[in-house]
């Protein structure tokens, strides 16, 4: 870990019982759909980091100023919030069969060498150029 720094590098990550748990569903409207709310523009307290293609971050500003044009305003984070909730809410009521399943395991069925199939990064692993190491305390440490 790199000195002179004020502040530890850790990360605290949720226990297994919780990553197992399954998703609580939110309220449901008269037709049946799960109305999950993305939190919106609040202060965040947890954050991860996610990486795109160029072509998937073009996709995602397509997406921003399409909603600018519609009279919906939003910045990227939050059309992701949504996303998420969006696909959460369809797999907690349609589970195999909601657009999330189907998507991964079709991606799975292409390529089962890839690290979606393999379940992701295991504990005790690093990505490639990464200088991080993840144990299976469930912390993440700079090398």
């Amino acid at each position: 870990m790199a000195t002179g720094r004020g502040r530890s590098r850790r990360v605290s990550l949720p226990g297994v019982a919780e990553l197992l748990r399954s998703a609580s569903p939110g309220p449901v409207d008269p037709d049946g759909e799960d109305q999950r709310q993305a939190s919106g523009r609040e202060r965040h307290t947890q954050k991860i980091t996610v990486y795109l293609s160029a072509e998937e971050l073009l996709d995602l500003e397509r997406a921003r100023l399409a909603l600018l044009r519609y009279g919906a305003a939003a910045d990227r984070g939050r059309i992701v919030r949504e996303a998420i909730a969006v696909l959460l809410a369809d797999l907690d009521a349609r589970g195999m069969d909601s657009l999330l399943a189907r998507r991964i395991a079709s991606v799975n069925r292409a390529d089962p060498d890839s690290d979606a199939a393999a379940g992701g990064a295991r504990p005790g692993s690093t990505r490639p150029g990464s200088t991080h190491q993840e144990h299976a305390t469930g912390t993440i440490e700079s090398a």
